[in-house]
Parts: C-alpha cells; sequence; structure tokens
C-alpha cells in the first residue's frame, strides 16, 4: 500500500508528517510520542493541515485486492 498526498506543497513540514501518520491510522497520542509533541500540538497541526486542503490518494496494487490480471484480447 502507498499514500500519496496531494496538495502536499500547501503544508509544512510538521503536517506533512502528522497527516502521513494519521492516514496511516495513528492516534493522536501515538503520533504525538513518535514525533516528540504533545497530543494537543497533533491535533492542531492535523486541523490546520485540513483546513488547508489536500487530499490523501491510497494505491493498492491489484494483487493485494486478489485481482488477477487479464487476458490480453488477440
Amino acid at each position: 500500500m502507498q499514500i500519496e498526498i496531494r496538495g502536499v506543497e500547501k503544508l509544512s513540514f510538521r503536517e506533512r508528517q502528522v497527516v502521513a501518520l494519521k492516514e496511516t491510522g495513528l492516534s493522536n497520542d501515538e503520533i504525538a510520542r513518535r514525533l516528540g509533541l504533545s497530543a494537543s500540538s497533533v491535533a492542531t497541526l492535523y486541523h490546520r493541515a485540513r483546513t488547508k486542503g489536500y487530499k490523501v490518494v491510497i494505491v493498492l496494487p491489484g494483487e493485494v485486492l486478489a485481482i488477477p490480471e487479464g487476458e490480453e484480447n488477440e
């Protein structure tokens, strides 16, 4: 699985870190521990990032979804 953040150029470095970790399912407390921040700082950074308008795209390879490769038409 690959996560792509579109509009990342609008975000600060810390906002990018928080968004990336948040989108993988981590809680504010878990992110705070990893980044050496308080949970309230994480919440603020995430809220600020959301107001800047980014989009997250999750790219899943076909085998993860168990989609077989199609046969080519002759």
